[in-house]
């Protein structure tokens, strides 16, 4: 099963598009150890929305395309690892671990963890 953790930051924060050495050191720690133990899909970190971010809504028929940056949003996803793993129990476990990379250097963090939607194979239902 994998399993999207996307990691949301208020990017207002001082250093959250450029963190200390030792933020990069310890996921960089996490990345290595994700994919050693076979589950590492993809993983990336998101650039600012003041850096080629755009939005677009639809709201009773209209649609609003929106150029970043979003300040009006607290917080937004900033990146994110996908991951393949036995259950969600597994995930979130995983997911506590991605918590605390952060959590040692920007203090507070908001992780969702969410399966991935995957089409049954053919002659298999739903």
């Amino acid at each position: 099963m994998r399993y999207m953790m996307m990691h949301k930051l208020d990017e207002n924060l001082p250093g959250v598009f450029n963190p200390p050495p030792e933020f990069v050191t310890r996921m960089e720690g996490f990345m290595k150890e994700v994919a050693q133990a076979g589950i590492l899909v993809a993983a990336e970190g998101l650039c600012p929305t003041v850096t080629d971010a755009t939005r677009i809504t639809v709201s009773g028929g209209k649609t609003t395309v929106t150029d970043g940056p979003f300040t009006e949003t607290k917080e937004l996803i900033a990146g994110f690892a996908l991951v393949d793993v036995r259950s969600h129990e597994e995930a979130v476990e995983w997911g506590r671990r991605f918590v605390d990379v952060f959590t040692a250097t920007f203090g507070a963090v908001e992780v969702d963890i969410r399966r991935v939607y995957e089409s049954p194979e053919p002659g298999q239902q739903a």
